[in-house]
């Protein structure tokens, strides 16, 4: 075990509250913030907490599922949050 594959820089995520009668953003909803990780070859990751506490926000902002207000996931060497949504596609894979 030595060589990074997975890391995780700053992670935020907010989500908008909207509400007025215009459906106007009046707010924000900080899901994740300022997570960073490191998962190196072979090593396993859980992620725990307790309910609403942004556990699957970050799985999905690691996938790239949800886009992230801040941050940058670096997956193999490879900022995932540089690539098009279509080479994102096949890079899941």
């Amino acid at each position: 075990m030595g060589e990074e594959l997975l890391r995780v820089e700053s992670l935020v995520k907010r989500f908008p509250v909207r509400g007025g009668a215009l459906n106007r953003v009046v707010n924000h909803v900080q899901a994740v913030n300022g997570v960073s990780f490191t998962v190196k070859r072979g090593e396993v990751l859980g992620l725990v907490g307790e309910s609403g506490s942004g556990k699957t926000t970050i799985g999905r902002l690691v996938l790239r599922l949800e886009e992230a207000t801040e941050g940058r996931v670096i997956f193999d060497g490879t900022d995932i949050f540089e690539l098009p949504r279509a080479e994102m596609r096949r890079f899941r894979k």
